[in-house]
């Protein structure tokens, strides 16, 4: 039998001491401005999200691995930054899928391979020179190039997947560290050591970034990426997809022209 990738207990206490959300924030602004581009009034949303308060406006539900959704209830669903915790993410886009009525919509985001690259290289180099080897730290992500093809495999029509940055600037990796712990994305890992780190792995890190990564004023930076997939449930009026290697519409054209065939 497979390990489970993810803790859910730690990932429930993790997300109970959260305190800061502006990377939820961020993918609530991105949600609402593609909402904004389609043609179309949803009646029946619902949001999959571990912070529910910051979508006041949407009925949601937990990320739990099996999602509290109805067969052909509702007409969008929006998975809020909580895949990449996934055991088995296509089976929750499979379970987003089938709770869709026919030309549904389905926006999901979640942290894409980019993120957090600068930590992940320190920790992995200051580890193998402190303890001679490596422990699982950081959460493996999802490449852009391979979700468009998970998002056909779970059913959808008309898949897209696109992706943007943000980078964000902090004094040091401990600073960066103590905010991933209050964003509710500390290490959840089910493989992770289950004691603390060595204060020389850390100390190491922290100057590997500072060497490697520092911006002008002397700050680190760090790089969030958010991939943003979205797909129809499928519907015998929409438009087909183009041959492999044809497609040139951008996100939004897809969105408007899905909407007007509804």
């Amino acid at each position: 039998m497979t390990q489970a990738l993810t803790d859910r207990h730690a990932l429930a206490l993790h997300r109970a001491r959260a305190t800061a959300f502006f990377m939820q924030e961020e993918a609530v602004a991105e949600v609402q401005d593609r909402l904004s581009e389609v043609n179309r009034t949803f009646t029946k949303p619902v949001v999959v999200t571990g912070f529910p308060h910051l979508w006041p406006d949407f009925p949601t539900i937990a990320d739990d691995e099996v999602l509290a959704l109805q067969p052909e209830t509702h007409d969008l669903v929006i998975n809020a930054l909580t895949l990449q915790w996934a055991n088995d993410p296509v089976g929750q886009l499979v379970q987003c899928r089938r709770s869709l009525q026919p030309d549904g919509l389905f926006i999901g985001l979640l942290f894409g391979g980019q993120t957090l690259t600068e930590l992940r290289v320190s920790l992995a180099q200051a580890e193998a020179a402190v303890m001679g080897g490596l422990s699982p730290r950081v959460l493996p992500m999802a490449e852009i190039r391979d979700l468009g093809g998970l998002l056909q495999r779970s059913g959808f029509a008309l898949p897209v997947a696109d992706s943007f940055t943000k980078t964000v600037l902090y004094r040091d990796a401990f600073h960066l560290m103590r905010d991933l712990r209050a964003m509710g994305e500390g290490n959840a890992l089910a493989a992770r050591l289950r004691h603390p780190t060595r204060r020389a792995v850390l100390t190491r890190a922290a100057e590997i970034y500072a060497q490697n990564y520092a911006s002008p004023d002397g700050l680190i930076r760090a790089t969030f990426e958010i991939i943003c997939l979205t797909g129809w449930a499928p519907h015998e009026g929409q438009q087909k997809p183009l041959r492999p290697g044809t497609a040139a519409a951008r996100l939004e054209d897809a969105l408007k022209a899905a909407a007007k065939d509804s």
